[in-house]
């Protein structure tokens, strides 16, 4: 029998190396042959590489691990890797996907291991997750009254507050987020991941590890000879570099 294949998708690099570890740990016969930091990432990576498994943390950008999870249904076994609570995914321990609360814990994992590996070795086909990935998206839907509506910034000595419909885009500033409207800018003291949890993903844009843009704010994208593209945007001077891991965002249509 082959060597069991895997990719790991997660878009924070300390978790996704120590997952890595651990599952060299676990099971040192598995081969990682993919790392991705984002669900596009991870998709391409199940096209290109056909792997056994697939380990998705839910919350990514771009495209979720739910959204991953959708284009492997049937093609590879799934495992989530999540830092919900165990009742929103506690319906899979007898199911067909398995998931891996963060931190992850060693007996976890090896539960996890144990349960993929009797599957393989049953030759069990990958299970079509459809019905059950819509339920799980259903469970853990963030209430709509959890969105940002306003956000409280320092100008200087006086606390301003902004509107989430003004704001063109964030930006992480060391210890702060750079938040910048048409007509001003100010900093707060939250990281830009702990933001973007609250920001409507159609609405606002990860176009960088560090930049969060909103897309009606986009005039346009300007690719170099290099292939690095750089954002305009509407009734701003300043242009945003958006990164290779994000650059499928302005893809031609």
């Amino acid at each position: 029998m082959k060597p069991a294949r895997a990719i790991i998708a997660d878009d924070e690099d300390l978790p996704r190396a120590e997952l890595r570890r651990m599952l060299a740990d676990a099971w040192p016969a598995l081969q990682v042959v993919a790392e991705c930091e984002h669900g596009p990432a991870a998709i391409e990576a199940i096209d290109a590489q056909q792997p056994d498994i697939a380990f998705l943390d839910i919350r990514m950008p771009g495209r979720s691990g739910l959204d991953v999870a959708r284009a492997a249904s049937g093609r590879c076994h799934v495992v989530f890797t999540t830092a919900y609570d165990s009742h929103a995914v506690e319906a899979f321990d007898a199911g067909a996907l398995d998931y891996l609360l963060k931190p992850v814990r060693a007996d976890r994992l090896a539960q996890a291991v144990a349960r993929l590996q009797q599957r393989l070795q049953a030759q069990a086909e990958a299970p079509v997750l459809d019905g059950l990935v819509e339920r799980l998206a259903a469970r853990i839907k963030p209430p709509e009254a959890a969105r940002l509506r306003w956000i409280s910034a320092s100008v200087g000595d006086t606390i301003k507050m902004f509107s989430i419909d003004e704001v063109l885009f964030f930006q992480s500033d060391e210890k702060y987020t750079r938040v910048v409207t048409a007509a001003d800018e100010a900093h707060v003291r939250k990281p830009l991941k702990e933001i973007a949890e609250g920001l409507d993903g159609e609405v606002f844009w990860q176009v960088h590890r560090g930049v969060i843009v909103r897309a009606a704010a986009i005039a346009r994208a300007q690719r170099d000879d290099l292939g690095r593209i750089t954002l305009h945007l509407k009734g701003h001077a300043e242009k945003l570099a958006v990164s290779q891991a994000y650059g499928w965002r302005f893809r031609p249509m």
